[in-house]
């Protein structure tokens, strides 16, 4: 008895021994699958190394060993195969899976900032610094031209201005931006240059002359430097349809002080002469003395009488006669003040009748 039970568990450990035996073979075996390096076909690094592990799957402790240089920034090369596989070996990577693949690309990842966005980002920084107005009505003059320009993809925070500086007497400014990265560092840009304060403003299109109506194909509307047009700029809409005050030159942006408003009346012109009084509507030929826009106060001629006459001008080729105060009724004439004349009143004495004499 004692003879078979030992029999049978000798046979129980020498099956169990040879199935973990079978188990840890599978294991090595599936390790080894697992773990032979595969080499990629494209390979995308974010900063200026391309390690054994960026080239290759399952690259294990070996991982993390520098073998090339990047390309530039936001740039893609090519390596071959071959000098690839030597390079591994070197580093005692071997058995490496090639898929028959002949090259492998290797692109450098990069965050690219637009010429337009930092141009933007450094009006910001000088917005309302020192005299400066609104960032939109910033023009800008880089000492260099930025472009484009290109940083690691890590570096992914915001531009934040750490120095903005601008000097209003030659208008030169000099800005400093700093862009944080995952790992806390940061990466600097400086840009150096002009900045001009814009305004719109109505600029003529040909030489306009003195008392000259400004047409609506006469003006174009540019943004000039606020220093050149000052605070009176003439908006477009404001400076169609009125007179020069003085020659005007083509390509000059408009002040406010060089338009007026456009004469209604000019000088020696035929005009009517209009007396408006309660009652009373009279209209007669009068000859403009002066030239007068509506609401001036100008001399005329009334063509009837002759006599000098001033009113206020109410419209093109328009003059109203203000009526003259009331005067007593012996001597008032409602139209003396048109010039209009008339024979005075003639007064007529009455006579009594004689008277008989008495008798004595």
């Amino acid at each position: 008895m004692i003879a078979r039970a030992l029999l049978l568990a000798t046979a129980l450990i020498a099956a169990s021994s040879a199935a973990a035996v079978a188990q840890t073979r599978d294991t090595f075996a599936n390790r080894n699958v697992i773990a032979a390096p595969v080499l990629r076909a494209t390979v995308q690094v974010s900063g200026d190394l391309v390690r054994i592990g960026d080239v290759i799957d399952n690259a294990g402790s070996a991982g993390q060993i520098a073998i090339y240089r990047a390309p530039d920034l936001g740039t893609t090369g090519s390596l071959p195969v071959a000098q690839v596989l030597n390079t591994l070996r070197a580093h005692q990577v071997i058995g490496v899976d090639t898929r028959d693949l002949k090259e492998i690309s290797v692109t450098r990842l990069a965050r690219t900032l637009e010429g337009k966005d930092i141009e933007l980002q450094v009006a910001r920084a000088l917005e309302r610094r020192n005299g400066l107005g609104d960032a939109a009505n910033l023009s800008l003059t880089f000492d260099r031209d930025p472009g484009d320009v290109r940083l690691d993809a890590g570096f992914t925070g915001g531009l934040q201005p750490t120095i903005a500086r601008y000097d209003n007497r030659n208008g030169r400014f000099d800005v400093t931006f700093e862009i944080a990265n995952e790992n806390g560092a940061a990466a600097k840009l400086r840009f150096t240059g002009t900045a001009i304060e814009t305004v719109e403003a109505a600029v003529l299109a040909r030489t306009i002359e003195r008392n000259e109506i400004v047409k609506s194909s006469d003006v174009m509307v540019e943004r000039r430097p606020k220093t050149e047009v000052g605070t009176d700029a003439a908006a477009r809409d404001r400076a169609v349809g009125m007179q020069a005050r003085r020659q005007l030159r083509a390509g000059q942006a408009i002040r406010t002080a060089d338009l007026v408003k456009p004469d209604l009346v000019q000088r020696d012109q035929n005009v009517t002469l209009i007396y408006d009084a309660p009652g009373i509507y009279l209209t007669m030929r009068g000859k403009a003395l002066d030239n007068g826009t509506e609401g001036d106060v100008v001399n005329v001629m009334n063509l009837q009488s002759k006599r000098t006459l001033s009113g206020t001008v109410v419209g093109r080729g328009q003059v109203s006669i203000t009526p003259l105060p009331s005067r007593p009724a012996q001597t008032s004439d409602t139209t003396s003040s048109l010039g209009t004349t008339r024979p005075a009143p003639v007064a007529v004495a009455a006579v009594s009748p004689p008277v008989a004499p008495k008798a004595e």
